[in-house]
């Protein structure tokens, strides 16, 4: 159970909140709990609704995000969200099974996707702590500098919503899975 309440609808939520619930409703034909129990402040709702859609316009592909998405909640600890990027990341973004694993280890089977998962794992684990030859390795595997930013913008994303559903306790609404042993 969340330590703070989880509006039960779309009509349950404030009314600040509702329209964007309703454009979450119509994009994925629900509203998962985060997103009822984020709406409770319409304003952090509308802050990550728009940071979300404008770094999915960007130049880092669906399925590298969903890799990225997987090792953030993987370092942070995020039951919540590696159940949703598991399901997102298997259905959407048609990930395999290894490829799941490995980037939940901070990696990919693919060559390229390995140095930005990589770069947003040490990202996370390190705090933004990251070194010139850090940077250069992504620049070095064919990635612009706008999208290095956008490799950093979704350790932000992601981290947001880690530790909103953490610190709350968002319960869970996706298949759960279980955590790698340390």
């Amino acid at each position: 159970m969340s330590r703070i309440p989880t509006p039960v609808s779309i009509d349950a939520a404030p009314e600040a909140s509702k329209v964007s619930l309703e454009a979450v409703n119509k994009l994925l034909g629900t509203v998962p709990n985060m997103f009822r129990l984020i709406g409770n402040s319409p304003q952090t709702l509308e802050g990550y609704l728009g940071l979300n859609s404008a770094l999915a316009s960007g130049s880092i592909d669906a399925p590298t995000r969903e890799r990225i998405a997987l090792a953030v909640a993987e370092i942070n600890g995020c039951g919540y969200c590696l159940a949703a990027h598991n399901y997102l990341g298997t259905n959407m973004a048609k990930l395999s099974a290894e490829e799941i694993e490995a980037n939940r280890r901070g990696t990919s089977n693919d060559a390229k996707a390995a140095i930005a998962v990589g770069f947003a794992a040490k990202i996370t684990k390190n705090r933004g702590q990251v070194s010139d030859a850090d940077v250069q390795a992504v620049r070095d595997a064919g990635y612009s500098d706008a999208e290095i930013v956008e490799i950093v913008g979704h350790v932000a994303l992601n981290t947001l919503t880690n530790y909103i559903n953490e610190v709350l306790g968002t319960e869970i609404d996706f298949p759960t899975v279980g955590k790698f042993a340390a």
